[in-house]
């Protein structure tokens, strides 16, 4: 029987009319919305479609838009100086430095000097430090959105067996730490990992973030396992992710398409840390 396909689509609807409801009422409770400024540098066309849309995103469900965009030949003090403005103003919720960052500049050196609790893509070393002990705090949002996806189809994490594919800090680290705190035991393999295929066989959850297209195919494959495929690679045949769907499709339980599946779930999840964000710094959250 064919694979149950995660929508991803779907669930990341359902996310962003929840984050809706909440900006609703966290405006009702404190008298402000929550804010984001997304930080964009230079004029790369791709990071311009991606802070478009995020800031699309964001303004449907009533987050409030503090956009800046900066000269491509600006000085590493220039963008260290927006952020700074953006981590005292209390108007701004949430902070998204768009990576990468010109030639130049230090994109990882910028992105630390954001404010952890406003760090809405979860990416600082703060943030890092408190994914690793499991304190409460802001995670990145694609590990986020993935977690959310095995919730929504009711995929059992407690006790299951957990393979990721790759560890990149953008995904494949923190979704097996987001694995870990839900008490799956979890294995992260990589380029040097030997006979791949044997163990991720082994996997009730497989969760493949390499940047290569289909790398994974059906012998790499638990009969009715979850796999979720966050590669998006883009070939002469169109826009594939590092699974082979065709084939594993056939083998798997549940799989997520390319596209439609995790990527629907970064904005909706970058939303919700916004809010998020912004119920932690408000006022009434915080009583004297």
């Amino acid at each position: 029987m064919p694979a149950t396909i995660i929508d991803g689509k779907a669930v990341a609807a359902a996310v962003r009319a929840q984050v809706a409801e909440d900006v609703s009422r966290l405006r009702d409770r404190t008298g402000s919305a929550p804010g984001l400024a997304t930080i964009l540098v230079g004029d790369d066309p791709a990071s311009a479609i991606y802070v478009a849309n995020k800031r699309k995103a964001c303004a449907e469900a009533g987050i409030a838009d503090h956009h800046r965009h900066l000269d491509g030949d600006v000085s590493q003090e220039d963008v260290a100086a927006a952020i700074e403005e953006c981590n005292a103003d209390p108007d701004v919720s949430g902070i998204l430095l768009q990576l990468p960052v010109p030639a130049g500049l230090d994109g990882a050196a910028l992105t630390a000097m954001i404010w952890p609790d406003k760090d809405v893509d979860g990416l600082t070393p703060v943030s890092a430090g408190r994914l690793l002990r499991g304190s409460p705090g802001l995670r990145p949002c694609t590990p986020q959105g993935i977690i959310e996806l095995l919730d929504r189809y009711e995929v059992e994490l407690e006790g299951a067996r957990a393979v990721v594919v790759g560890r990149s800090d953008l995904v494949g680290k923190p979704v097996a730490l987001l694995l870990l705190a839900r008490n799956a035991t979890v294995t992260l393999c990589h380029s040097r990992t030997r006979d791949l295929a044997q163990v991720c066989s082994e996997a009730d959850i497989l969760v493949v973030a390499v940047g290569a297209p289909t790398v994974v195919g059906a012998e790499h494959v638990k009969p009715g396992a979850a796999v979720i495929d966050v590669g998006t690679n883009r070939t002469d045949q169109g826009l594939r992710g590092d699974v082979d769907f065709a084939a594993v499709s056939e083998r798997a339980g549940m799989i997520t398409p390319v596209p439609g599946g995790v990527g629907p779930m970064t904005i909706a999840m970058l939303m919700r840390n916004t809010v998020t964000a912004a119920a932690l710094q408000a006022p009434a959250a915080h009583p004297a």
